[in-house]
């Protein structure tokens, strides 16, 4: 279900469109003739004017869409997710979770090569992860 973008953008959009049409008419009309003497005829403003709204407009919409998306990974859905060490983690290192690999560290133990673990937290685009423990059922199958 699409929803509308939030107002602030669409005031935004407005604003910078209004603010670089007023620019290219301040090119157009004061500053080619002054310091280059080019002079072009108001239907060519009126062209690049036209022009540039386009632009705006398809920028706009372009912009619009990546409020519809989904995040790919969020801190909630990573956290307690298990994964495996991948370099050692001593104390970073690291860990492939939900098939990506991500920069861990644990300040509990240093983990080796192979082991699971558990995600605890995150700390900007750093895992911090502990090991996982071993259930009665996991000790008895190794």
């Amino acid at each position: 279900m699409k929803t509308k973008p939030p107002l602030w953008y669409t005031m935004q959009a407005v604003l910078s469109w209004v603010l670089e049409e007023i620019a290219l008419v301040a090119v157009v009309l004061w500053l080619l003739p002054s310091l280059f003497n080019i002079n072009i005829p108001l239907w060519g403003l009126a062209i690049l004017m036209v022009a540039l709204a386009a632009y705006s407009g398809v920028m706009y919409r372009v912009g619009r869409q990546t409020f519809f998306i989904k995040p790919k990974v969020a801190a909630e859905n990573i956290i307690g997710s298990e994964g495996v060490v991948t370099r050692p983690v001593a104390p970073e290192g690291y860990v492939k979770v939900q098939g990506v690999l991500w920069k861990a560290t644990c300040n509990e133990i240093e983990l080796e090569m192979g082991d699971e673990v558990v995600v605890v937290g995150i700390e900007g685009l750093k895992l911090i992860v502990r090991l996982k423990e071993r259930t009665v059922q996991d000790k008895k199958t190794s």
